[in-house]
């Protein structure tokens, strides 16, 4: 079955950094757009950064500067460096993808909007 998984989470101190993976796995044909959201206690989730399949970046203007979205076509994965970490960072993070590949049974199909299980990044000193 496809799915993502996000790794690399953690606690980290106001102004250290954090690298966020997320990995696309099963049978895969292809994935266009990936992206990283958030969601802080009480709030609703909200997007972080977005990248398209050619390379093309999408910032949150509270994350410009300071984080950094990328990919690796040939591992089908998409990081997210987060450098300048303030405690209004402090969320857990999801990845999402639009993906294409071959589902429980057999069938070709797609994920227009495939969410990982998110990890958590606390930014506490």
């Amino acid at each position: 079955q496809v799915q993502l998984v996000e790794s690399g989470g953690g606690l980290v101190q106001p102004g250290g950094s954090l690298r966020l993976s997320c990995a696309a796995s099963g049978s895969i044909f292809s994935i266009n757009a990936m992206g990283w959201y958030r969601q802080a206690p009480g709030k609703e989730r909200e997007l972080v950064a977005t990248i398209t399949g050619g390379g093309s970046t999408n910032y949150a203007d509270s994350v410009k500067g300071r984080f950094t979205i990328s990919r690796d076509n040939a591992k089908n994965t998409v990081y997210l460096q987060m450098n300048g970490l303030k405690p209004e960072d402090a969320a857990v993070y999801y990845c999402n993808a639009d993906v294409t590949g071959i589902d429980g049974i057999g069938y070709r199909r797609r994920w227009p909007e495939l969410w990982g299980q998110g990890t958590l990044v606390t930014v506490s000193s």
